[in-house]
């Protein structure tokens, strides 16, 4: 088992395209060339990917090999797989990767250029009144930044991401567990509920939740950390029932759409009225309101240029709500 662990700074990342660190002497393209290669697992496809022929690269990986004095890779004549020591070094060598592109951002903004990629996580339909304001105003004030946007991205499978380095940014609902993650309220929305549009309730203007305690339910999974289904489930038991649930799916404009084909009906934050699907209605509820808190969730010890332009321009267009 290979047990390396990479760390890439100013001080050691030399100019001349090589990576010295315990004694081991790395060609970043060497790296580069490994990565292919794991990513592929086939060394034709990663010799084209590199604009190699096949040879060359074959003989890259056995110096790399040599060099760290394990074996990275198990070949046959029908396929390629990443040895233990493979799979451990895979990680540490992305991350050779992302913190010269790390370098490069900070080269450019000491110019006051900010330049690079941003990855923002979001939930889909209950994201459209945050969303589109954050990434017009970045595409504007930057072009050159890339946005790398992911959906279908729950409160607690976000956090884990940014955590990780997977994710720069991710819009959560409040409150979160215990995290090393960063926070800022960013939007308040009062629940109410999504009904067909046959449902004996759909022309009422506010409706009590517990009128709803025989229909069946559609929620966001709540295993998967989702917000809105914990919130769901609070403001069943305020008040006096627990919600029977007859479909679980992770995309919320789906839940809307399901609800419109009659197979239930779902809380939604106030704001997806706008966006309802034909056939379906949004009736806020009756009494005491209960909010889905919006929020912006990051790492504070990430070193990104990119990512504190990106909070800065979030700040201006998504301020914090006064309570």
């Amino acid at each position: 088992m290979l047990n390396l662990t990479l760390t890439v700074s100013a001080a050691d990342y030399m100019w001349d395209s090589v990576l010295r660190k315990g004694g081991v002497v790395v060609e970043i393209r060497w790296l580069e060339a490994f990565i292919a290669v794991a990513e592929e697992l086939h060394f034709g496809r990663a010799a084209a990917r590199l604009n190699l022929a096949q040879s060359p690269l074959s003989q890259t990986i056995r110096r790399l090999e040599r060099e760290l004095g394990t074996s990275l890779f198990d070949r046959s004549t029908r396929s390629v797989s990443l040895t233990p020591a493979g799979h451990a070094l895979l990680p540490h060598a992305r991350r050779v990767f992302e913190e010269l592109e790390l370098g490069r951002q900070a080269s450019r903004a000491t110019d006051g250029v900010v330049y690079g990629t941003v990855s923002i996580g979001f939930s889909g339909a209950l994201n459209h009144l945050t969303l589109p304001p954050l990434t017009r105003a970045v595409r504007q004030r930057y072009p050159d930044v890339t946005l790398s946007l992911t959906g279908r991205v729950m409160t607690r499978d976000g956090v884990e991401q940014v955590e990780r380095g997977a994710l720069d940014i991710v819009f959560v609902g409040l409150p979160l567990e215990p995290s090393p993650v960063c926070t800022r309220l960013i939007g308040k929305e009062r629940l109410g509920v999504a009904l067909p549009i046959d449902h004996p309730l759909a022309g009422e203007t506010e409706v009590d939740l517990g009128d709803l305690a025989e229909d069946g339910f559609i929620t966001l999974p709540l295993d998967v950390g989702s917000s809105l289904a914990q919130l769901t489930a609070q403001a069943c038991a305020n008040a006096g029932f627990r919600p029977r649930i007859v479909q679980e799916i992770t995309d919320p404009y789906m839940i809307l759409t399901l609800v419109s084909a009659g197979v239930g009906v779902a809380l939604m934050a106030q704001g997806v009225q706008h966006i309802m699907p034909a056939s379906s209605v949004f009736v806020p509820l009756r009494g005491e309101p209960t909010y889905m808190r919006h929020a912006l969730a990051w790492l504070p010890d990430n070193p990104s240029p990119v990512l504190k332009a990106v909070l800065e321009i979030a700040e201006e267009v998504l301020p914090t709500p006064a309570d």
